[in-house]
């Protein structure tokens, strides 16, 4: 059989912008692999998706007009069942064989075979290939049923259907048209009360002629970007936005470049069909106005392109992405110009009353912004993250640290209560820096409380001073520590108050700013700020740390092996973690590491099973020539292991204790541990207790015997 390249396109109303990549990806991974589950597309088969405003669609290549016929071996039911005691056939079988299409005459044609304890009947059959106009609407039906809606519309059709004006069917937005071709032939199919067809609609203001008519499936493209002025592909489309953006950004001159925003980039690829980028202004005078502000309402309310100069900073020009290409776009730049102009003096007039009042000034309104019905309001949390930052502080950088981090814990929540953050919360903590200069507050102040939220994603930079730092961490301890001490813990894909963003957070500020502080001293620093509030959650807050750093880790590209190791130990101090996982990795290559990670795990089973067991190593009591050459060689390596492991060259102190491989095999191979003598058996396992700590300090080397 002829196989023939497929093109199925359903067009639809305006879909909605944020979901389109999503849903044409889904329809065409659905439809194309339903049609390679039925034989009626090779395994190889390249499935393209096409995605625009108003239609998904999917070219799929090498597909069948018929899928090939396929043996199938049914089983039917054991032989003690089917066959009597002379062999004939049961009324049983004959009836499931009557069932399958098959008489009496099949019996002869059946086959045994073990299945399970029992010995089975098979019937061997040919199933004939499905049918393209068959395969490809159950493959339809399948690529619309699972389609990632956000939101379902319910609406009535008019025609094909049971009840015109009265049958309703549900989708994400009204369909209006079906094309299935087969080559240049149209299947017969139906979805959505639409019958298949070879026409489509191209552009609602510029397409050359409607209908559109596709003459096969390898010309849609071409034929729309020609006929209906659409290009449907979500990546090309994407592609040439971006070139005319960066075309735009030229033509402006003086180094000017379009903002990097790849989510507003897909929103609006998903809003136009044949996108036309144009150069709008606006007056400088907006430009007193923080940019961040105005950078965030022109993209969020406006989807517009932000023009930043050669230094970073806002320029009042801006790029709009156009859906109609008029010989003379004046009228639709003046338009997109008066439309920004009120949203920009929305901005600047929330900016200028948000400095009338200081930020001192809204304090007391924190205790009328309620928190959590268990841990109380804003102004209450403000407390405690400022008892917290003040603990910090002072084992970080004494009094005046302290004091600093408390100053900004007292004022880093309270641009919640702005006009402007009201309006665009996103710029919470941004615009507490901007009116901390306002008010007079130094540098150090001001860069805390805008960056006492970071990091806010992975990723994201950490805050830019010791100050931001300490009030950073308590911010987010406080949140740990309160919503573990009241048992308000995440659950599968359900973390409401992103504890495991914060997490995330106090690792990398531990372990990237290198602090010279425990983590299990910091948890303890934040317990008391609840009072009575919480039950104090250390234990289970620790081991919750410990495992998002783990999965960091094993991101890094250190093995699972390396990872548990290292923290088998809970390190305290999260900046040695490096270190000590460089050094693992390093022994970890040596020869000698295979046999010492392998003695390590014997020797705390041993210990394990001795709990209790075992005493101060005594040279008297070393009888055994093995065991003597064990604790002379431990007397020559550890000293310098432990020297090393002082002045944190973890690596240097793991490869000391490689010389012990040899004494250590002959220990086990030469030494009875478990001697009838108690006094030898004591001092054995005093002498293995000893080998044990020295081997363990920068990691559990037993977890990396395989």
């Amino acid at each position: 059989m002829t196989a023939q390249n497929l093109l199925v396109e359903l067009f639809v109303e305006e879909l909605p912008p944020k979901a389109l990549k999503k849903l044409g990806d889904a329809f065409a991974t659905v439809l194309g692999d339903q049609l390679k589950a039925q034989g009626l597309a090779p395994a190889d088969a390249a499935v393209t998706a096409f995605a625009s405003p108003r239609r998904l669609a999917a070219h799929v290549t090498g597909v069948l007009a018929r899928a090939a016929d396929k043996a199938v071996s049914q089983k039917l039911m054991p032989v003690s069942v089917g066959l009597d005691a002379n062999g004939q056939p049961t009324p049983a079988l004959l009836k499931r064989l009557a069932a399958l299409g098959a008489d009496a005459s099949a019996v002869a044609g059946l086959k045994r075979a073990p299945d399970g304890k029992a010995e089975a009947l098979f019937h061997d059959s040919i199933a004939p290939g499905a049918e393209l106009a068959v395969g490809l609407q159950k493959a339809l039906d399948e690529a619309i049923a699972k389609l990632p809606i956000p939101k379902v519309m319910s609406y009535q059709l008019e025609t094909d259907c049971e009840l015109p004006g009265w049958s309703s069917v549900n989708f994400v937005r009204p369909a209006h048209g079906l094309v299935a071709l087969h080559g240049g032939s149209v299947v017969p199919v139906k979805a959505l009360g639409l019958t298949a067809r070879h026409t489509t609609q191209g552009h609602r203001f510029e397409a050359l002629v409607s209908p559109v008519v596709l003459t096969d499936a390898d010309s849609y493209a071409a034929t729309l970007a020609q006929d209906g002025a659409v290009i449907a592909s979500f990546a090309e489309r994407k592609a040439e936005i971006a070139r005319q953006l960066a075309a735009a950004a030229a033509k402006v001159g003086g180094g000017c470049r379009p903002i990097e925003d790849g989510a507003l980039l897909d929103e609006v690829t998903a809003l136009v069909e044949r996108p036309n980028v144009l150069i709008c202004e606006f007056e400088t005078q907006f430009l007193d106005v923080p940019q961040e502000c105005l950078i965030l309402t022109m993209k969020a309310n406006q989807k517009y392109f932000p023009l930043l100069d050669a230094q970073g900073k806002l320029t009042h020009r801006f790029l709009v992405v156009s859906n109609i290409s008029p010989a003379d776009p004046s009228a639709v730049i003046g338009g997109n110009e008066r439309v920004v102009r009120p949203r920009l003096a929305d901005a600047k007039f929330f900016f200028d009353q948000d400095r009338k009042k200081t930020l001192a000034s809204r304090v007391d309104g924190l205790g009328k912004v309620v928190y959590h019905n268990k841990l109380g309001t804003q102004g209450e949390r403000m407390e405690r993250v400022r008892a917290i930052a003040r603990a910090i502080g002072q084992q970080l950088g004494g009094e005046v640290l302290a004091q600093q981090a408390d100053t900004a814990a007292q004022l880093a929540k309270t641009d919640l209560l702005t006009d402007m953050v009201g309006e665009f919360p996103e710029l919470q903590g941004i615009m507490g820096g901007y009116y901390a200069r306002h008010d007079g507050l130094t540098e150090d102040i001001a860069f805390a409380i805008e960056d006492h939220y970071r990091p806010r994603f992975a990723g994201d930079e950490l805050p830019r001073n010791t100050t931001g730092v300490v009030v950073a961490l308590a911010d987010k301890l406080e949140t740990l520590v309160g919503m573990f001490g009241i048992g308000n813990l995440p659950t599968g894909d359900k973390d409401p108050f992103a504890l495991r963003r914060h997490a995330l957070g106090v690792v990398r500020m531990l372990v990237e700013k290198n602090l010279p502080i425990d983590l299990s001293a910091l948890l303890q620093s934040a317990v008391p700020a609840f009072g009575a509030l919480i039950t104090d959650p250390s234990a289970a807050l620790s081991d919750f740390i410990y495992d998002r750093l783990a999965g960091g880790l094993r991101e890094q590209g250190y093995s699972a092996q390396e990872v548990d190791a290292v923290l088998a130990l809970r390190p305290s101090r999260l900046g040695e973690v490096a270190l000590r996982l460089q050094a693992v990795r390093a022994f970890a290559a040596l020869p000698e590491a295979p046999a010492l990670a392998a003695a390590n795990k014997r020797i705390a089973n041993i210990l394990k099973k001795a709990e209790g067991e075992g005493a101060a190593v005594q040279e008297a009591l070393l009888v055994e020539a093995a065991e003597k050459g064990l604790s002379a060689a431990m007397q020559a390596t550890v000293p310098a292991a432990n020297a090393k492991f002082g002045a944190e060259d973890y690596t240097g102190s793991l490869q000391a204790l490689a010389a012990l491989r040899a004494p250590v095999d002959a220990f086990f191979d030469g030494v009875m541990v478990n001697a009838d003598d108690p006094a030898l058996k004591a001092n054995r396992l005093g002498l293995l207790r000893e080998l044990h700590h020295a081997m363990n300090r920068v990691a559990d080397l037993s977890r990396l015997a395989t």
